[in-house]
Order: C-alpha cells, then structure tokens, then sequence
C-alpha cells in the first residue's frame, strides 16, 4: 500500500508521530511538506514557520527510525497547493487528523472528477497533552507544553512572529 499524509509539522510532536506511525503500519509512506509560500496559508494562528529546508531535516530525522522499525520505505516532497500529492494515483491511503477530514473529502472528489479510484482515509484521533486539551504545534510555539504534551508553565515559547534558530521545542 502507498501512503499520503501533509501538514507543516513546525514543530514535529507526539500528534505528528501518531500519524507517522499509523501510515507506516499500513505501508510505505509519502509525506508532503507544505512549501514556504504554502505554509503560513495553512495555519490557523499567524506565526512563523521554520524554512521548508529545516522543516525536512527535521522531519527526515523523525521518519528515518519509524522506517527501519516499520520496515518500510519512506519520502518527503514539497506541497505546494493543499490538496498535494494525495490527488496522484500511486496512492491508495490518506492519513489525516480529525481536523482535515474536510480536505480528505475534497481529494477524494478530485480524484473522482479525474477517474482516479477514492484513496480509503485513515482518520487519526488527537493526542492529548496532560492538561486534557490536544497537543499542537501551536501550543508548542506559546510555550504551553513540550513535543510530548507536558505542560511548560516556565517556557516562554518562541515568538511566534519571530523566525527560529536550532531550538528543538522539546
């Protein structure tokens, strides 16, 4: 089975891994990256975004350990419009998070119109941080909890606005 997942994943935590490791279970793994231009118009909260180059590396280091575990092969490539690879018909599965359910629709409708058989969607549930609310990068960048969900009070987070060195939100 070929595997599409997308996001930003700025910065990379346990939600992002839940959706790695459940497209790795299913086969081998396509994620696009969204591309610089593409990013910001993606987030629900205006901050910066590491380059997309930074955002590879890192998200490279994340998927190359799940690969080896999963025995599986792995790719990164740069999405420039949201709906991405997943409209390709190499791919049989989409990965999403209950937030993008919308977007698999709107794929799968693409794919219809271009006679291109519906990906199955694989929708993974949100992991909670230990306050009971869902860990995201959001939360992450304010400084509210680490890459794990563990609540930070003493953090002061990034500037949301500011572009990032080499910190690794942990």
């Amino acid at each position: 089975m070929n595997v599409a997942l997308g996001g930003t994943f700025d910065p990379v935590h346990d939600g992002h891994v839940a959706l790695f490791e459940r497209a790795f279970e299913i086969g081998d793994v396509t994620v696009g990256l969204t591309s610089d231009d593409l990013a910001p118009e993606t987030r629900h909260v205006d901050r910066c975004v590491r380059s997309f180059e930074e955002r590879r590396r890192r998200l490279v280091t994340e998927l190359e350990p799940l690969a080896e575990e999963y025995d599986r092969s792995f790719e990164v490539r740069e999405l420039d419009e949201p709906t991405g690879i997943a409209i390709e018909p190499q791919f049989d599965v989409l990965v999403v998070s209950p937030e993008t359910t919308n977007g698999a629709e709107r794929i799968n409708e693409i794919r219809r119109e271009r006679g291109i058989d519906p990906l199955d969607v694989e929708v993974v549930d949100h992991v909670v941080a230990e306050d009971g609310d869902r860990i995201s990068s959001t939360r992450i960048v304010q400084g509210e909890i680490d890459r794990h969900g563990n609540v930070t009070p003493e953090r002061e987070g990034r500037d949301p606005m500011e572009p990032v060195g080499d910190s690794d939100d942990s």
